[in-house]
């Protein structure tokens, strides 16, 4: 055996140990879709079924990048999620639950399941979670809603001093 194929087969190998982590737990996430831009993604079981908005990039068809996932019943609104999605699942971030915070990265079908969460992976959450309503803040800014745009500059700032 050569090098290059040893190193090409190792390689696979370890591609296919990642994808087979990152299905693991998939059975239990609830896929859903906004209602206006149709872009999918699982809801973190936190924020409770129901419907559930995107605020963010839609790549393929499922949200991506940094952003946010709001419950809303009528015109009131629910927990929210700020943070990093990739390819529709929620990788790192934050979810408000109005009194008080879910931080950390997905597992199994929520965010911040991890009992033993290391300090930076909760600094980090917080960190993308903060640039994520600031993303948020600038969507709206740019659309001429100033109040949506303050609120979410507010959230933003919040989630900042959780870090310190």
């Amino acid at each position: 055996m050569n090098a290059t194929f040893l190193t090409t087969c190792i390689a696979v190998a370890a591609l296919l140990f990642v994808d087979d982590r990152a299905i693991a737990g998939s059975e239990n996430w609830h896929w859903s879709q906004d209602p206006a831009s149709h872009c999918k993604f699982v809801i973190p079981t936190s924020l409770t079924i129901g419907p559930t908005f995107w605020t963010g990039a839609c790549v393929d068809g499922k949200a991506s990048g940094a952003g946010m996932l709001r419950r809303r019943d009528g015109d009131r609104i629910g927990p929210a999620f700020f943070g990093q999605m990739r390819d529709g699942v929620p990788e790192l971030g934050v979810v408000d639950l109005g009194d008080g915070y879910r931080a950390g990265k997905f597992s199994g079908d929520d965010i911040g399941d991890q009992t033993d969460l290391e300090p930076q992976v909760r600094i980090d959450a917080f960190r993308i979670a903060a640039d994520a309503a600031r993303r948020v803040s600038s969507k709206y800014a740019a659309e001429k809603n100033s109040a949506s745009a303050k609120h979410y500059e507010a959230i933003a700032n919040t989630l900042d001093l959780q870090i310190e």
